[in-house]
């Protein structure tokens, strides 16, 4: 029984020992608040070098973000800072992938060169009469149509057909009197002749109208009316035995010469069509044949349904192939931009927030970099800002490269840019300092970050009212281009007893 009793006594003191023995590591740790620093390892202060590698850094695996230029303890976790190697590729937020993976991978690369881009635009149009080519014939004196010879809309006429043929009663009268007075003998008589020949001109008659009632010797009151151009009929307004005022309009003549095409050019493309820019169209009822023409006018009108600009092109219409109504397939002539740099379009990715290229630095190692976007053609993107001539990009596997960027722990990914997204957990402050609040938090699974107390950089203002150390808080937070958490608001959830 005495044996028995002393190995259980044994057994307690062991047990206290090692929960004491824990209780001393945990504070250790720093979880009653960690060192505002990592503390330099004995005889390392200097340490550049590893085993031969040049070291670029430390840091704790569990905290990346934070990196120290010494080796130490973290102030983080109960463990050594761990040294980050120049041959690692994990600096500058790249990621090195071993030349057998980057293989099998797939990844392939191109150069990002100078050059200009030029933008060519299709377009879809309609085709119209040309409205400035039209011609009105109207009648100058009153009088009837006596007989109609264009009697339907879009008839076909040419120069000089007879239109209609009109009475007009007033010059019977008026021609009357001066042939009479032309073959007058009276004194005087003449100039009378004279003003009555004035009279007829007045009267609208044109001068080979009057030659004619002088060379017939008797009046004339019918007078038939010609076409001056070649066309078609547009509008008609002349029906047989109607009474004519002056002014009316008869015929509306349309030329066909030359006609229009109505198109509708993508909002996103008007800025690359300037007017007078050439044109090539074709129809689909003359297939392999092509008409050319000039951009004649982008109108100051935009579609909203579809977000289109229209523009207007003039096209030679020889033999008058093109119809109005017909669609017409236009190819703009490319308008040259300025020098840029240019890459593939695959290379550029879009994440929604920015736009990333993956750059080839090489020895297997790559980077995402931020850039700014120009237009885009034929399979080529214009870079604006942030990538220079030269550079090689990747234009495939680049989203297994960003895996196994994440793999790595790599700070700089493909999405987001450090600072924009706001992070959230349980916690406690523990004390304040002028650059540093020391906060213990629940676990952040966004980040993998377990529960620890660390430093956090404070929040604009300052702590404000109301909030003092020991008190559970709801905690919000961002982290800066160096990783480091920046508290962003506190809210509060009770007070620590």
């Amino acid at each position: 029984m005495n044996r028995t009793l002393l190995a259980a006594a044994v057994v307690a003191a062991l047990a206290a020992g090692a929960g004491g023995g824990y209780w001393w590591a945990m504070k250790q740790a720093g979880h009653a608040g960690p060192p505002s620093a990592a503390a330099p390892a004995a005889g390392a202060a200097d340490a550049k070098t590893q085993n031969g590698r040049k070291v670029l850094y430390w840091h704790d695996p569990m905290y990346p973000q934070q990196k120290f230029d010494k080796p130490g303890r973290s102030p983080f976790m109960d463990m050594d800072l761990m040294p980050v190697y120049a041959d690692d590729g994990a600096d500058a937020g790249g990621v090195t992938v071993n030349p057998r993976v980057v293989q099998n991978l797939g990844v392939r690369t191109a150069l990002a060169e100078k050059g200009r881009l030029e933008i060519s635009v299709q377009a879809v149009g309609t085709v119209a009469f040309d409205e400035r080519a039209v011609t009105v014939v109207q009648s100058r004196t009153p009088g009837y149509i006596e007989k109609l010879f264009v009697r339907a809309p879009l008839d076909p006429v040419r120069k000089g057909q007879a239109l209609a043929q009109l009475f007009v009663p007033d010059w019977a009268g008026a021609q009357e009197e001066y042939l009479a007075l032309k073959r007058s003998t009276a004194a005087g008589a003449q100039d009378l002749a004279r003003a009555a020949r004035n009279r007829l001109l007045l009267l609208n008659m044109s001068e080979a109208q009057v030659q004619d009632v002088e060379k017939a010797g008797s009046p004339q009151p019918r007078v038939t009316l010609a076409s001056p151009v070649d066309g078609v009929v547009g509008e008609l307004g002349a029906r047989e035995g109607m009474t004519l005022m002056p002014g009316a309009m008869l015929f509306r003549i349309n030329g066909i010469s030359t006609v229009w095409v109505n198109v509708d050019i993508p909002e996103a493309q008007a800025g690359s069509v300037v007017p007078g820019a050439a044109i090539v169209a074709t129809v689909p009822a003359y297939p392999g044949e092509k008409f050319p023409g000039r951009l004649q006018a982008v109108l100051p009108d935009v579609v909203a349904a579809s977000r289109t600009v229209r523009a207007r092109v003039e096209l030679a219409n020889p033999g008058g192939k093109l119809k109005p109504g017909m669609y017409a397939t236009l190819a703009i002539a490319p308008s040259t931009s300025r020098e840029t740099i240019l890459v593939p379009s695959e290379a550029v990715i879009p994440t929604g927030r920015r736009t990333v290229i993956v750059v080839d630095r090489g020895e297997s190692k790559f980077e995402p970099v931020e850039v700014e976007v120009g237009r885009d053609q034929g399979g080529r993107t214009e870079i604006l800002k942030g990538l220079e001539a030269g550079a090689r990009v990747v234009v495939s596997g680049q989203f297994l490269i960003d895996s196994e960027a994440s793999l790595k722990a790599t700070t700089t990914r493909m999405g987001e840019p450090a600072g924009d997204k706001e992070y959230s957990a349980d916690a406690k402050l523990e004390k304040f300092g002028k650059d540093t609040w020391t906060i213990t938090h629940a676990p952040v699974p966004e980040l993998k970050w377990g529960a620890m107390t660390m430093e956090f950089i404070p929040m604009k203002g300052g702590l404000p009212e109301g909030f003092k150390a020991g008190q559970d808080v709801k905690l919000s937070f961002t982290l800066d281009k160096d990783g480091m958490p920046v508290v962003t608001k506190l809210s509060p959830k009770g007070t620590a007893k």
